[in-house]
């Protein structure tokens, strides 16, 4: 008996797509519009836009999930190649916005090159290895740590702090799950806790002061200092249960910045309390333990690479934006996945996890 034609076209869609990573994000998607309407003073054009590029994202990721990783994989050296490109280009002749330099404009498009790289570096690894995978030796280990510090140098002198460790996290991800020896990985960070005052000397006298602000934030309490001090009275004031959806004091009487998207956080706990924080702490637990599962399943070394770093580049997103919101961290540009207001991050994140998806379906 043939099966109604509304049936069949659902069947079609939904076919690519994970279930249970679909379901997680679908919590994370409601959570955000609730949080979004009211951080945003009730404005209709910020949700019309959260949904545009809600269901932008949702088609690309439906297209990465169909597509083999196998063909996928075939445009990670083009795709390096092409970012490393823009961001020399970015170097060169980028606009200058807010004191950084980190856009480039291409007449009919401005472009954030660093944000291909997020995706770009962490393909181009898996596939180097994938083809070295029958001779792997140190030398390759040299080389794919040359692959991550070409484009983490050319971030960092934007200046682009946050976006640099989530690029360089996602290479050192790669090598990790390559089988990087513990060892190294030990000695790195003794070396670079080594040079500590190396890095502080070449730090930026802004970057110095969001450190030092994490330490004592009252020390500028209405200047670098504001941020932190303000966002850890909303997260604070929300108590277990929270002050209620538009009822958020800090937030409608204008204390929280950037609130529709680096501090969304602040204003989601100020209004939904403890109880809302463990809600989406557990949805993004669940979305990051569903990208180990397919991590652990994956048939091919670039599958196993690709999906473990980007399952451990989504946990980074989190905990960093959740970090510097709560004051435990520096301030850095990172969104809050899924949730940030934000079209370029909602959709960069999308074509990694339709990657994931498409990594998952290859097992059945």
């Amino acid at each position: 008996m043939h099966q109604p034609l509304a049936k069949r076209i659902w069947d079609a869609i939904a076919e690519p797509f994970d279930g249970w990573l679909m379901a997680f994000l679908g919590g994370v998607f409601a959570l955000s519009m609730l949080v979004l309407f009211s951080a945003s003073n009730q404005s209709w054009h910020k949700i019309d836009n959260k949904i545009i590029y809600t269901l932008l994202s949702l088609v690309v990721m439906w297209v990465l999930a169909k597509a083999r990783p196998q063909a996928v994989m075939n445009f990670a050296p083009p795709l390096y190649l092409l970012g490393v490109v823009l961001l020399i280009g970015v170097d060169l002749f980028g606009v200058i916005v807010n004191g950084s330099q980190r856009w480039l404009n291409l007449g009919i498009v401005r472009i954030q090159p660093s944000e291909i790289m997020k995706i770009a570096l962490p393909m181009m690894l898996a596939w180097y290895f994938q083809v070295n995978e029958t001779s792997l030796n140190w030398k390759h280990y040299v080389g794919a740590v040359i692959l991550i510090a070409i484009p983490g140098v050319l971030v960092l002198k934007q200046p682009d702090l946050g976006t640099a460790v989530l690029i360089m996290g996602a290479g050192f991800f790669v090598l990790f799950f390559a089988g990087l020896s513990w060892k190294v990985i030990i000695g790195g960070l003794i070396a670079f806790a080594s040079s500590l005052p190396i890095v502080w000397n070449m730090m930026h006298d802004y970057q110095r002061r969001r450190v030092l602000t994490l330490i004592d934030p009252m020390q500028d309490p209405l200047g670098d200092g504001y941020h932190i001090i303000q966002s850890m009275i909303a997260i604070g004031s929300g108590g277990p249960w929270g002050k209620g959806w538009l009822s958020g004091s800090q937030t409608h009487l204008d204390y929280i910045p950037e609130r529709t998207t680096d501090f969304i956080f602040a204003v989601f706990s100020e209004e939904f309390g403890l109880l809302g924080n463990l809600t989406l702490l557990v949805l993004y637990l669940c979305i990051i333990s569903r990208g180990m599962l397919i991590t652990a399943r994956a048939q091919t070394l670039y599958g196993r690479l690709l999906a473990g770093a980007i399952t451990l580049s989504f946990f980074v997103y989190v905990f960093v934006n959740m970090g510097m919101v709560a004051g435990i961290l520096p301030v850095v540009g990172v969104p809050l996945p899924f949730m940030s207001y934000g079209g370029t991050a909602t959709v960069s994140l999308a074509v990694a996890l339709g990657m994931l998806m498409s990594i998952g379906n290859r097992k059945r």
